[in-house]
């Protein structure tokens, strides 16, 4: 029987990555987040370019409603790997300028989307004798940086959330997993927390030689969850080779 894995943010980025990978890997997907329309061209590729993958399956997906997570857990047989990759950022001002309404958003998806799907499927993955919890963090959420107080704030917490939950369950057979990537170029993520902005959301990566991929961190993913069940995996923090902190990278000119 293969073995069932969620994945919420599954649309795009390192989600979509994810999706794909497990599912070469031979795990029964169920690829979950907003956009159904970018959720059924994923299986589409997935089925037509993974020789040999497992089923996936789209559901829509809301982390920051209840009631959109109580579908998809009333709709789930079985869980046995849970991937919290829904949440991301929004601006980049200072404390002094910041918009609380901002701050709302990175919270309701990075913590508290986080906290309604694992508190939803942890029945499920205790049930399935060898459950798997990977939360995808930052490593703002273990070092600050200008600008970043909402974000670092939010993965800060999520970090909180992963570690508190580690000794609740420890009883349990359940591991749980924290990946902390740093600079990944996607698709959407810094287009996002600049609002469309492309020009600002290109900056980043300016001078980056070789930055992150979403492929590096599904690697990091399927490694940890592919461990034998007795081995947890507690943080990878995984950056490209020129970064050595969130505020210090090699540029080249």
């Amino acid at each position: 029987m293969r073995k069932t894995a969620v994945v919420t943010g599954a649309s795009s980025g390192i989600g979509a990555a994810t999706a794909r990978r497990l599912a070469a890997e031979g795990f029964h997907v169920v690829a979950a987040a907003r956009r159904r329309d970018r959720l059924d061209a994923l299986v589409k590729t997935i089925s037509e370019e993974v020789p040999g993958a497992g089923k996936v399956v789209p559901v829509t997906l809301d982390v920051t409603s209840q009631d959109s997570v109580d579908a998809l857990a009333a709709a789930l047989d079985s869980c046995h790997v849970l991937v919290n990759n829904a949440g991301g950022a929004v601006g980049l001002e200072s404390v002094a300028d910041a918009d609380p309404a901002d701050w709302q958003t990175m919270y309701d998806t990075n913590v508290l989307g986080l906290l309604r799907v694992t508190k939803a499927l942890l029945p499920k993955l205790i049930e399935s004798g060898a459950g798997h919890v990977v939360n995808i963090t930052s490593l703002a959420a273990h070092a600050v940086y200008e600008g970043g107080a909402g974000y670092n704030a939010a993965k800060h917490a999520a970090f909180a959330v992963n570690e508190v939950m580690r000794l609740e369950l420890v009883a349990e057979p359940v591991r749980v997993t924290e990946i902390a990537p740093g600079l990944v170029k996607t698709e959407e993520f810094s287009l996002v927390r600049f609002r469309g902005d492309n020009t600002r959301a290109e900056k980043p990566y300016e001078g980056v030689p070789e930055p992150l991929v979403a492929e590096d961190i599904a690697d990091c993913i399927a490694w940890a969850v592919t461990r034998p069940a007795h081995v947890n995996i507690d943080r990878i923090d995984v950056q490209p080779r020129v970064q050595a902190a969130p505020h210090k990278l090699h540029r080249e000119p």
